[in-house]
């Protein structure tokens, strides 16, 4: 400070013909000595001046100081009311950046809210994320760290632990402190700690013994000499931190080796100079000297500054007294620019001037803050609205040397007037470690959680720590640290890493697959073998046994079958709008004209057979017509329960993602429940209908009884589809489609070999059974007998073989005759006792087609 004030005392072109005076006072780090301190230069007594120009000004312009945030807190307070300027070079709590509480407040020394942030993202880029503070319980350290957490959290890393102590605390407390930093998992340590401090806590360090600890100063205690060299190199090898940059200040070390006691007889800071620098005592008191706890050799004058290179006498100046120079430098700036005012152009009332002679200290304040000039070591200094300057660091780490002893080394730097991005400046690569050499220390509370996992917080620790879970099937985290997985589309799954979405397998019934093929191959053997029954049937349509079978339903039933079967191929292959709808509909009323066919067979063998009294008409009433419009009518009505089912909600392909976590499943949803329900139970009910006539016509004569046949046939249709409703429930994915169609196949098959199996073994393999005589019913001819009271006509009696009662019997009329009463009424055969039976008398058989009576045989359903 002196220098800088003589310095400038000497310039022309800075505050010439001004001459700055000075005060040093020593606050002792303590803040009540510097309140004392700041009020004795506030309120001194007026020196006597004398040069008149100078009288009324006021005894401070400004002031250089405090060092510790605490004390410059205090002082700033008491000035402040007054409006006196205070610069400080060494305290950077940033609550001093607060204008209302500390207007007058500035400083040339980066505040610790910028060199939190610096160690937060140095801490960074080491990707350290689990880390120890330790701070002095002082306002410095206390604001600081602070502000240093909320940092390092925004960058993720977490606080291991947070200790404050004071060096006057207990030492046990002291204690403490270092049984935890040294029980902790983590040995990196962010130190926010005066110098003073620090001191006390690594004697303790050293006591324990605890090395390894990776420290990262604060540029509060980093570049101090807190340790004696053998000690200092075993515990504080590898430290890193900050320190405002090293600066050459032209004349000054010259200047310092002009320095002798004799010069200065009177000032403390020589004589302290000179003691530290030579190892020896001015003091001439020799009692005082023998009390001391270390006897010194006393001075002898002789001592030569020349050749001495060490902290006093540097060939570049420190951060801390550079910052002193810059202070003075800028007040000295500020009273050039009062100076400098010209009236009527001045930033006061009424365009006015402070005189230099007499200004307020608020006028010089208004001037501080204005200042923007260059230096001598060419840096532009200048303050920002809240008193401070542009953040500047180098950065240091303490580095083992030839001669065993820790040198600091420069590893980088930061400046804050530099692009974003561009800020800092780090060689890692020149780094040396507390512990791990030229290797960047691994420094984490968990390790990272890999690809295919996310990160589950452990509970009541920082987030920091953690343990890593796999994620669900169907998520993934495809990046470390995840803290959550990812949801794949519902068209993808996770693959077996869980890292990346992959397509889900696609899987419905195939004509490429071997199911498919086999099912489609069964199918057209299904449709080969109905329409070479329709080719046996053509081909012998005029025999007895396809003509007792009612020819018209039978082709019908068969060309039903043959759609049932080809009705089958629809649930093959990828479902699609149009095959959905196809498949239902067309399995309904394929099947509904099926199941209308056999019913039309078998209502016409119970009617035959059960309309037993003579002049029954009934028969009338089933005619070839009727069967027609019966089988017409039962189909249209299930074709138009189709057709509103298609209009209001048809079936539609979907995608059932539910029963595979792996497949998409390829299916048909129904669309309306209610039409599907109805469509199948009308099949139902008509199923039922035809199985319950037919079992009760079962027990019919054998030859030429069909109701045999369908009952087995109806028997094997309702138990393929009664099974099917669980198998096809309990069946997945394509194997179900597969489930219904071997139904369609099987009822199919079923009703194809029931009853039509029987007939074309008879016409192909028996043809000679296939004769009136066979088909119809075997029975005796007797003689002719004439009733009493009745004509002598051609009158006969059949004695049946088959012992039957009360059964129903018709005479074959097919195209052989017709059994008539005066040629117009239709006989029916009844029964006069169990094993005879006889024409009523007044009947005859008579074929009206050529015109004579008929000896006919009896056929039994």
């Amino acid at each position: 400070m002196i220098f800088a004030i003589e310095e400038i005392n000497l310039s022309k072109t800075l505050l010439p013909s001004i001459t700055l005076g000075y005060e040093i006072y020593d606050d002792c780090s303590v803040t009540a000595i510097a309140s004392k301190a700041a009020l004795a230069l506030v309120n001194g007594e007026q020196e006597l001046i004398e040069y008149p120009e100078c009288k009324g000004s006021s005894n401070v312009a400004a002031i250089i100081g405090c060092d510790i945030s605490t004390s410059s807190m205090a002082a700033a307070r008491t000035v402040g009311a007054f409006g006196i300027p205070m610069v400080s070079h060494f305290s950077t709590c940033p609550c001093l950046s607060d204008k209302q509480e500390y207007p007058t407040f500035f400083r040339t020394i980066p505040s610790d809210k910028d060199q939190s942030k610096l160690l937060a993202e140095l801490v960074k880029t080491f990707d350290w994320n689990w880390i120890g503070t330790i701070r002095s319980n002082t306002d410095y350290g206390n604001f600081a760290m602070r502000t240093f957490i909320e940092e390092a959290q925004k960058v993720g890393v977490c606080i291991a632990y947070s200790e404050s102590f004071y060096r006057t605390d207990p030492a046990e407390k002291i204690s403490k402190v270092v049984q935890v930093m040294k029980e902790a998992t983590t040995k990196v340590v962010i130190g926010f700690v005066h110098s003073g401090d620090m001191r006390v806590l690594i004697r303790e360090i050293v006591r324990q013994n605890v090395t390894g600890i990776q420290w990262i100063g604060s540029e509060g205690w980093l570049t101090e000499d807190i340790l004696p060299p053998e000690d200092r190199a075993r515990f504080l090898i590898g430290a890193i931190g900050l320190t405002t940059p090293w600066t050459e200040i032209a004349g000054l070390r010259d200047y310092l080796l002009k320095i002798h006691p004799s010069k200065f007889p009177d000032s403390t800071f020589v004589k302290i100079f000179w003691e530290t620098l030579f190892s020896c005592s001015l003091t001439t008191d020799t009692t005082k000297t023998r009390k001391s706890a270390f006897q010194v050799q006393p001075c002898t004058g002789n001592e030569h500054l020349d050749g001495l290179e060490n902290g006093y006498l540097p060939a570049m100046m420190d951060g801390s007294s550079y910052r002193v120079y810059k202070a003075v430098y800028a007040v000295a700036h500020a009273l050039d620019d009062m100076l400098a005012c010209e009236e009527g152009n001045g930033p006061f009332m009424n365009n006015t001037c402070a005189h230099i002679s007499s200004f307020e200290p608020w006028q010089l304040l208004h001037y501080l803050h204005a200042i923007n000039f260059t230096a001598n070591t060419g840096e532009i200094v200048y303050f920002d609205e809240n008193g401070d300057p542009v953040p500047a660091y180098d950065l240091i780490n303490l580095q083992m040397n030839l001669e065993g002893s820790l040198e600091i080394a420069k590893i980088g730097y930061y400046e804050g007037s530099a692009p974003e991005g561009q800020e800092l400046i780090l060689n890692i690569g020149d780094i040396v470690w507390s512990s791990t050499g030229k290797q960047i220390p691994h420094v984490i509370c968990s390790e990272p959680c890999p690809v295919g996992t996310r990160k589950v917080s452990r509970k009541g620790q920082p987030i920091c720590c953690f343990d890593c879970a796999e994620c669900a099937d169907g998520e993934i985290s495809n990046s470390t640290d995840s803290t959550d997985c990812m949801k794949c589309p519902l068209d993808y799954l996770s693959n077996q890493q869980k890292n990346r979405c992959v397509p889900k397998k696609i899987e419905f019934l195939s004509f490429q697959e071997v199911l498919g093929f086999v099912l489609v191959a069964l199918a057209f053997v299904g449709v080969c073998l109905a329409l070479g029954t329709a080719g046996v049937f053509f081909r012998y349509r005029k025999t007895p046994i396809v003509r007792a079978n009612n020819s018209e339903l039978s082709f019908l039933l068969l060309f039903a079958l043959t759609l049932c079967f080809l009705c089958s191929l629809t649930f093959i292959g990828k479902p699609t709008g149009w095959s959905c709808m196809l498949r239902r509909t067309a399995f309904g009323i394929v099947f509904v004209l099926c199941i209308s066919c056999i019913l039309g067979k078998t209502v016409l063998v119970v009617i035959a057979f059960k309309a037993t009294l003579p002049n029954n008409n009934l028969m009338k009433w089933f005619g070839p017509m009727q069967q027609r419009l019966g089988v017409f009518g039962l189909t249209f009505l299930q074709g138009l329960i189709c057709t509103i089912w298609l209009i209001v909600s048809p079936p539609y392909p979907v995608k059932n993602m539910t029963y595979y976590r792996d497949i998409i499943i390829l299916e048909c949803d129904v669309g309306s429940l209610k039409a599907f329900y109805l469509v199948s139970s009308y099949i139902g009910f008509l199923s039922t209908v035809c199985f319950l006539l037919a079992f009760l016509s079962r027990k019919l004569p054998d030859n030429f009884n069909d109701a045999k046949y369908i009952t087995f046939s109806m028997l094997i249709f309702c138990a393929v589809w009664i099974t099917f409703i669980p198998v096809y429930v309990s069946s997945p994915g394509k194997y179900m489609v597969a489930v219904e169609v071997f139904a369609i196949w099987a009822s199919s098959f079923g009703l194809l070999v029931c009853i039509f199996a029987p007939k074309c073994y008879i016409i192909l393999l028996k043809p000679e059974n296939n004769t009136k005589k066979t088909v119809m019913g075997k029975g005796t001819l007797l003689r002719p007998f004439a009733a009493e009271g009745a004509p002598q006509q051609d009158t006969f009696g059949v004695q049946m073989k088959t012992n039957v009662q009360q059964r129903a019997a018709t005479m074959l009329i097919g195209g052989w005759g017709e059994v008539t009463h005066d040629a117009v009424t239709t006989g029916k055969l009844g029964f006069a006792s169990k094993v005879d039976c006889a024409f009523t008398p007044g009947w005859h058989l008579y074929d009206s087609r050529v015109k004579k009576h008929l000896y006919i045989s009896v056929s039994w359903y």
